[in-house]
């Protein structure tokens, strides 16, 4: 399957915005003698390649090639006929070379595409013999130059749109054809047929996505209500497409509006991928702002973490090695030397009850007095439940313990840090509080989605950063003494932070080949340690096997405390509790027996991980009073 058709599968993809009007914002001048829009691929490539990086950074996925005229009819009489060919191939070459500096830079590993751009002839009045004259050059450039589909776009006659589709098919019938309507009803270039029609021909002549652009948002939205219960589309056979100009005036009260706001833009694409629609964009006056948004809205929607678009510079300084690293506490130091770990988890207070709260640091305590652990990990909001934040916890721990700068901490912190709650900035701003408060170990998970009751408040999720992302830019930025923007950290002799990084795997995901990918591209991202979630059986973990030489891994430990806790925790996606440890917990009615045997099967989890010489393990309890005896007693 081709690619670009593949990721259509499972999200709907972000193209970008204009490029004409992106074009004469730039530079205050309209296509003409001299200044041939589609001629910038040749005579200032680097503007043509900026406005491509542009909507890259904005989130788009999918670039346009800056060849909408470039065919005979648009370019002879403007005197650049000859260069027809050359236009076109550089038009992909240009959107090839802003993915491959944008992918640099940022290391994100997931697909962009380049859709070759095709707009009607000038006239609109050409014969069909005629038609395929004029685009069998451009199609010709376009196919060999290596787009990823090609996109026919603005086109108001069907006549028209049949006779190139018939020559596309002829050049290649592989590649994806994506063939979009101007159904614009207040101007006198409007579409010749209803858009039903036009759906209709599009499936019978086996395109594969056929949608509507250039017209008001409003017209798109009604095209796309008219077509939505035809056949070929209920059934998949056809999907659809919606690129819509900024705006269009409209009577909006007492005022005629534009709608040209950018948030207004994205909350229509949320409502185009709501309705499954394959690919959504922008059209005339769509700029970079409006693709942002759009891509926000997107993000929103798919409830899912999405990888940050922001930008940075190499820096002069190399970032931190394992020796700086060693010197952030007991944890770090064995990890980097090979030794066995271990780290607790423990939540932070969700409430003001002091009880809760000193019980919670009474139990570090007694963890740092018996010289079990080496690490507290500290949740950020885990299961989706407001906690108090990681940092603020740390604080109060370490005021409480009594463990000032002169003195260090008994055990090494590690507060989690979740994606979902912050923005780019936020995450930049946290990590450099926590490097000031002395917190030089973080973990970063993507975050469960905010879950909370009916009553409370609705809370969004944000998720700029997943934590492939926060990984790779904790380590070539900030470890490396510059901001996520490329900009240095201080002019000092050494600016760089020296956060020990780590980061989640789950066993038992149910996407098995979606996690190890996200796996690889962690340690691409310079990841030193992974946690991973509960793992009750061995088989899930061999997956792991082959990533053991190349980051620290820690197995999960989960004390069950009793049959009820077992039931709860196997609910939970990414953790599956088997039979027979729901066999050996039954034989017990009193939950006190049962809360023996959950330690009893950790005690032998903790033994076979040892024994197999991972790099340590990471313990988890709804109740603090059994680690202490479980880790004395499968580390021994």
């Amino acid at each position: 399957m081709n690619a670009f058709w593949e990721e259509l599968q499972t999200a709907p993809l972000l193209g970008d915005g204009a490029t004409g009007s992106y074009l004469f914002e730039r530079t205050g001048r309209l296509s003409e003698t001299n200044h041939v829009y589609e001629a910038l691929n040749l005579d200032h490539p680097d503007l043509v390649r900026e406005i491509h990086y542009s909507y890259l950074q904005s989130g788009a996925r999918c670039l346009t090639t800056n060849t909408f005229g470039a065919n005979q009819t648009h370019l002879s009489p403007l005197g650049r006929g000859e260069h027809a060919d050359a236009i076109n191939r550089a038009g992909v070459a240009l959107a090839r070379q802003a993915i491959e500096v944008f992918r640099a830079q940022t290391q994100i590993s997931y697909p962009f595409f380049v859709l070759g751009s095709i707009g009607p002839t000038l006239s609109g009045q050409e014969s069909l013999q005629e038609v395929k004259q004029v685009y069998r050059q451009q199609i010709d450039a376009l196919v060999s130059a290596g787009v990823d589909a090609l996109l026919l776009e603005t086109f108001t006659s069907l006549l028209h749109i049949v006779s190139l589709i018939e020559l596309v098919q002829e050049r290649d019938k592989t590649l994806p054809l994506i063939v979009q309507m101007s159904p614009q009803t207040e101007t006198s270039t409007s579409w010749e047929q209803a858009p039903v029609v036009f759906v209709k021909t599009m499936a019978d002549m086996g395109v594969d996505i056929a949608g509507f652009n250039c017209c008001a948002p409003w017209e798109a939205t009604a095209a796309l209500d008219a077509v939505a219960d035809l056949a070929a589309v209920r059934d998949g056979r056809l999907r659809l497409s919606a690129m819509p100009n900024a705006g269009g005036f409209q009577r909006i009260g007492h005022r005629y509006m534009a709608r040209v706001n950018p948030e207004y833009m994205g909350k229509l694409v949320r409502t185009f991928a709501e309705r499954g629609l394959a690919l959504v964009g922008g059209c005339c006056d769509v700029h970079p702002p409006h693709v942002k948004e759009m891509h926000n809205y997107l993000s929103s929607h798919r409830g899912t973490a999405v990888s940050s678009q922001a930008v940075f510079q190499v820096s002069e300084l190399q970032p931190v090695g394992d020796q700086q690293k060693r010197d952030n506490g007991p944890f770090s130091r064995k990890l980097k030397e090979g030794e066995f770990a271990v780290s607790v988890e423990i939540l932070p207070a969700r409430g003001t009850a002091p009880k809760t709260l000193q019980s919670k640091i009474d139990f570090i305590a007694a963890l740092t007095h018996s010289g079990l652990a080496d690490a507290v990990d500290v949740t950020d909001g885990s299961r989706g439940i407001p906690l108090m934040p990681p940092g603020d916890f740390i604080g109060i721990a370490r005021q409480r313990l009594d463990w000032p700068p002169q003195t260090g901490d008994g055990l090494e912190f590690i507060p989690h840090f979740t994606g979902r709650d912050l923005n780019v900035m936020g995450v930049q701003s946290r990590l450099i509080g926590y490097h000031a408060h002395r917190i030089h170990n973080v973990l970063f998970v993507t975050g469960d989605p905010p879950k909370m009751s009916p009553t409370y408040p609705r809370s969004t999720a944000v998720f700029d950063l997943d934590s492939v992302a926060m990984i790779h830019y904790t380590h070539a930025c900030l470890n490396a003494g510059t901001d996520f923007g490329g900009q240095p950290l201080g002019r000092h002799r050494d600016p760089r932070t020296h956060f020990t990084i780590g980061s989640g795997f789950e066993p038992e995901a149910v996407n098995a080949e979606a996690e190890v990918d996200k796996l690889r591209r962690k340690i691409e991202a310079e990841v030193d340690y992974i946690m991973t979630q509960p793992a009750f059986r061995l088989a899930p973990l061999e997956v792991l096997e082959p990533f053991r030489a190349q980051t620290a891994v820690l197995v999960g430990v989960m004390i069950l405390t009793s049959l009820d806790h077992a039931r709860r925790m196997g609910q939970i996606p990414g953790v599956v509790i088997p039979d027979e440890i729901y066999q050996r917990l039954s034989a017990y009615e009193d939950p006190q027996d049962q809360g023996k045997v959950g330690r009893e099967i950790a005690v032998e989890q903790i033994q076979w991980v040892k024994n197999r010489e991972w790099a340590g393990i990471y313990v988890m309890s709804p109740d603090h009073r059994p680690i202490l005896d479980t880790l004395k007693e499968g580390l021994s």
